[in-house]
């Protein structure tokens, strides 16, 4: 189910905030960390150059946020190695985006940012 557009913009800010303040301003030719948003989910991830073609960026998932419009919750995904979202386990679902925002910045398990 599609965001609320009121929660949308609010979310959209919050890691627009976020994802300039967790790439120096030194390194952003190199790396760089941005955010998309499709139906119900956003998904924050990092861009780098390619290794052999560094006029080509390459973007890996970090974390996915989906909203649950009937409980107006969010739920936590995080990429495992078979490069599939699934649910991350050591957090449930909360009314405010913050805080599963603040638990991939934690990572307390290495599994977001490693």
């Amino acid at each position: 189910m599609a965001i609320p557009e009121f929660e949308l913009r609010r979310v959209r800010a919050v890691l627009e905030r976020y994802c300039e303040a967790r790439v120096p301003p030194h390194v952003r030719h190199k790396l760089t960390a941005g955010f998309a948003v499709r139906g119900g989910a956003v998904t924050l991830f990092e861009r780098r150059p390619r290794f052999d073609a560094s006029n080509e960026w390459l973007e890996h998932g970090i974390a996915r946020f989906r909203y649950n419009a009937t409980t107006a919750t969010w739920s936590l995904y995080c990429m495992y190695r078979d490069l599939k979202w699934h649910q991350y386990e050591n957090c449930r679902p909360a009314k405010r985006f913050e805080t599963l925002l603040n638990e991939v910045q934690a990572d307390p398990t290495g599994i977001f940012w490693g």
